[in-house]
């Protein structure tokens, strides 16, 4: 059989899910030839040319599941638009299969989880081929305050694939993966900030959803009323294709059982309206804080002209607004508690590792591989330890409430209720932690470059459960502009595979 095909005349690298999807159904491309392209770009691009280190770990039976998916379209025909579409999953997502999960904690090296997360078992069900786990920020930058992010024991540092720039939040390694085109897209987790910040950086788009929209079973835990998993793709259609997939209510999540909506009949895809803009009431909040602006990561004038863009398309533009919580004051206690908490449970229900069963243990097995684990030191870890009780003491429950009663009745319900607003759009990230500590969703867009080759990014936010709006204006603002370019050191490849059979 000749497999013969030219990377360079299909142009793969300009292909979104559904035109993948397309070439697939009309015997174009296989799903195996389309692993085979993925693999060859992380080999050349990840592993050794611009050394982008976004990938932790390739799925061994990636090829065999793609060539399963193939003979099942032939005989039964597709399962839907994820049909043999390879993804990438962040390393703190379990995988019941050959692959690791570490959070990119060389202690956890030899954690090979059981079953699968639920939303791994949902891609799996569609047809998606798992093709391996993305490099992140280790434990989700919950080790050290001063490591820097998109470092892991386990995995090294993911370089900007853009430039020599700040590379964002946790799943850093999802978003330079989309990036550079090692997958047809990615799944990435956020707590505070770890899904649209890497996003804005690196010219993507990124998905943070309400907190119980997707179940969090099977996601090494950070903080219980915070994470979420998320879709992280080229574009807000692939982004909507993957969150059809990712939704479903999970006994195991109590989160995911309070949504009214029915899993089984919401399609995020039915909201991909290019005229989504026309007549959305848009608040715009332009408090950029300090750190912010000294960071370089906000520019005025990219800044002005989105809001120009939403105002050409036919939006209402309300500026500013204010959100009276937006500057706190904020503390960490229930994060800091959760992650203590759901640390131990997890390392206690683990048995990968003997000796390794509490945060303590993990601390301690740092401490004896110092100079292979301890780069940047542990002082998060430590502090986060000596909590005591820490799901029992008044500050963990007292903030547990204020935090819901700020973020949403003083922050973003107010703010859309006063000025009866669809979305809320910020500058950059700067609104994902009061939306982390509202359980609300945000999508991230790519919005321009500046002079010096850096992207930047808008994001939109809304109340719970309006990911549809968000979608739709989200859509409309990419369709209209279209910002996003590859990253210098993309490199189409070709890629010949005529001696495979």
């Amino acid at each position: 059989m000749n497999n013969t095909f030219n990377i360079e005349n299909m142009e793969l690298d300009d292909m979104h899910i559904m035109d993948l999807q397309h070439a697939m159904e009309t015997g174009q491309i296989t799903s195996r030839q389309l692993v085979f392209y993925y693999l060859s770009r992380i080999a050349m691009l990840d592993q050794d040319g611009p050394y982008i280190n976004a990938v932790m770990e390739i799925n061994p039976d990636a090829i065999f599941i793609a060539e399963a998916l193939d003979v099942e379209r032939k005989q039964k025909g597709s399962r839907g638009m994820l049909h043999g579409i390879p993804i990438l999953v962040k390393d703190n997502i379990e995988t019941g299969d050959k692959m690791r999960t570490t959070a990119g904690a060389l202690a956890l090296e030899h954690n090979v989880a059981t079953k699968d997360a639920f939303l791994i078992k949902l891609l799996r069900e569609a047809g998606a081929v798992i093709l391996g786990k993305t490099n992140m920020t280790e434990l989700a930058n919950g080790v050290s305050s001063s490591m820097w992010a998109g470092y892991s024991s386990n995995g090294g540092q993911v370089a900007h694939p853009y430039g020599d720039f700040f590379a964002g939040g946790s799943s850093t390694g999802s978003a330079a993966a989309v990036a550079m085109n090692f997958a047809a897209a990615a799944i990435g987790t956020e707590t505070s900030a770890s899904i649209l910040s890497p996003a804005t950086q690196m010219s993507i788009v990124g998905l943070k959803p309400t907190v119980g929209l997707i179940s969090r079973s099977g996601i090494i835990p950070f903080s219980y009323s915070q994470d979420t998993a998320g879709p992280m793709a080229k574009t807000v259609s692939d982004a909507a294709i993957l969150l059809d997939v990712l939704v479903g209510r999970d006994e195991d999540d109590p989160s995911t059982l309070r949504n009214e909506n029915d899993f089984s009949e919401q399609k995020y895809t039915s909201f991909l309206d290019e005229s989504g803009l026309y007549g959305a009431r848009i608040g715009v909040f332009s408090e950029v804080p300090d750190d912010v602006l000294n960071s370089g990561e906000y520019d005025e004038s990219l800044f002005k002209q989105v809001i120009s863009v939403l105002t050409q398309a036919g939006a209402e533009v309300v500026e500013p607004i204010d959100i009276p919580a937006f500057h706190g004051p904020w503390s960490w206690n229930k994060v800091n508690s959760e992650f203590k908490h759901g640390m131990d449970n997890y390392l206690k229900s683990s048995s990968f590792q003997t000796g390794i069963h509490s945060l303590s243990d993990l601390i301690q097995w740092n401490e004896d591989h110092a100079e292979e684990a301890l780069k940047y030191g542990q002082d998060l870890l430590i502090y986060r330890d000596s909590l005591k009780n820490p799901l029992k003491n008044k500050d963990y429950i007292l903030e547990s409430i204020t935090d819901l009663y700020r973020s949403q009745d003083q922050g973003i319900d107010y703010a859309i209720n006063l000025y009866q607003l669809d979305a809320i759009m910020f500058p950059s990230y700067i609104g994902a932690d009061i939306c982390a500590r509202a359980g609300y969703p945000s999508i991230a867009i790519p919005s321009g470059y500046m002079d010096n080759g850096r992207p930047f990014g808008i994001t939109f936010a809304g109340k719970a459960f309006s990911e549809s709006t968000l979608i739709r204006i989200g859509y409309a603002f990419e369709q209209r502009t279209k910002h996003r370019k590859k990253p210098n050191g993309y490199n189409k490849l070709i890629l010949q595979t005529d001696r495979c059979t």
